[in-house]
């Protein structure tokens, strides 16, 4: 039998070829700190890794053909599977894409109970992303705390959607429900908490030499690199780069509150990891002036738009032609001008998007999805590149990537 030193054709098409004296490995995708299904190919010069190839594509689902083939409220629960750490962000972004497709103005109670959700979203997945770091680079202690508050977090969620993973919170036009009894003092509990929790992680961490040892210098990205290759967020920002998407474009509530962006000239794994901490602190102060907003607020929680959105209940229950709207919307759907859009948010991994091309129809022509892990995905062939085998799993890590969006 003849032994060669290539791979199959389609690593040679992409001219991945080793020489004599090196390696090549498979990192995943069935590896527990690959962060969903990422088969990295890697070809190590002993422990030094001299090339990386990153192939996805293990939990493909064709997501955004599925959404050309459902109407625009069927799909929105589906959006939780793409980023299912943070799944209100990714509801909130395509229902905010099809609003603005529609021209709809959502009820300022609405806006905050939104505003709310996101950034509780937001620390949900942060504190995923602490937890999950920590015990991938060897600090299982950490991992129990995060896990700890995360579930906190949750119970939240729970008590507002009556879902911990997959939340289906918003609707297209605004919210279903406003907040259950006792849930704003809850929700000032937690606030209350968590900023001591963050300071014990912190204290646990930040100063600790081993973790300084396995971040500080690597994964190191510079601000050139990191637009060059898309980043968005905390990978954005790590980089020195102060850009976000709720400062520059804001939605929502966002321009009416006062919060900070964290930055970091470091362009390391530990200043990514810092600012990870600091945004979590930023998500609380911003929780803590919508708690005060909300009791000024009227109590409509969906605009008005009967072509497009449903009526309340009590006037589908009290009205024939209401009804007879509702009955059209839900078994055809909405149909949206001709036209199209593309919405960005500020997500808790970066830039998500939703692209809607519209031809007046029930169901999109065309919906594109920009997950900000899929950029981060393809940067670690770069990224990785000069870097030990033992520093993969710190730099994968350190991109914060899922899966679901990226094998949409």
């Amino acid at each position: 039998m003849q032994v060669t030193n290539k791979l199959s054709p389609f690593f040679e098409n992409l001219n991945f070829e080793r020489e004599d004296n090196t390696m090549v490995i498979n990192f995943g995708p069935q590896h527990p700190s690959a962060h969903g299904q990422l088969r990295l190919v890697l070809e190590l010069d002993g422990e030094l890794v001299v090339k990386a190839l990153p192939d996805i594509g293990y939990l493909h689902r064709g997501i955004e053909k599925m959404a050309e083939n459902m109407t625009y409220n069927e799909f929105l629960p589906t959006t939780d599977r793409l980023d299912y750490i943070a799944s209100t962000s990714n509801n909130y972004a395509y229902a905010l894409s099809v609003e603005k497709l529609i021209g709809l103005d959502v009820p300022r109670r609405a806006k905050v109970i939104r505003t709310m959700l996101l950034e509780l979203n937001r620390i949900i997945s942060h504190l995923f992303f602490v937890a999950t770091h920590a015990l991938d680079v060897g600090a299982m202690s950490v991992f129990l705390y995060a896990f700890r508050e995360r579930e906190f977090a949750m119970d939240l969620m729970e008590d507002y959607c009556g879902a911990r993973l997959t939340h289906s919170a918003v609707r297209i036009g605004g919210v279903p429900l406003d907040l259950p009894h006792d849930w704003i003092d809850n929700l000032i509990k937690f606030c209350q908490k968590i900023p001591k929790d963050i300071k014990m992680y912190e204290d646990l961490l930040t100063e600790n030499r081993i973790w300084k040892m396995r971040l500080e210098d690597v994964g190191t990205i510079s601000a050139e690199e990191a637009m060059s290759w898309g980043c968005s967020g905390v990978m954005l920002r790590g980089s020195g780069v102060n850009y976000d998407i709720r400062k520059e474009e804001p939605y929502e509530l966002y321009g009416e509150l006062d919060f900070d962006i964290p930055v970091s000239n470091s362009c390391d794994s530990l200043g990514r990891y810092r600012l990870y901490m600091e945004e979590m602190r930023q998500s609380v102060r911003i929780l803590e002036q919508l708690i005060l907003m909300y009791p000024k607020t009227e109590q409509k929680l969906m605009a008005h738009a009967p072509q497009y959105i449903s009526a309340p209940k009590e006037e589908i229950m009290t009205q024939n032609y209401a009804l007879m709207q509702h009955f059209v919307l839900v078994t055809q759907g909405m149909r949206p001008p001709k036209g199209e859009v593309y919405i960005p948010t500020e997500s808790p991994k970066g830039e998500l998007g939703f692209y809607i091309k519209s031809e007046g129809e029930p169901y999109a022509y065309r919906l594109k999805c920009r997950a900000p892990s899929f950029y981060h995905t393809g940067l670690l062939q770069k990224l990785l590149i000069g870097t030990y085998i033992a520093d993969v799993v710190t730099i994968i890590g350190t991109t914060n990537i899922v899966f679901g969006e990226v094998d949409r």
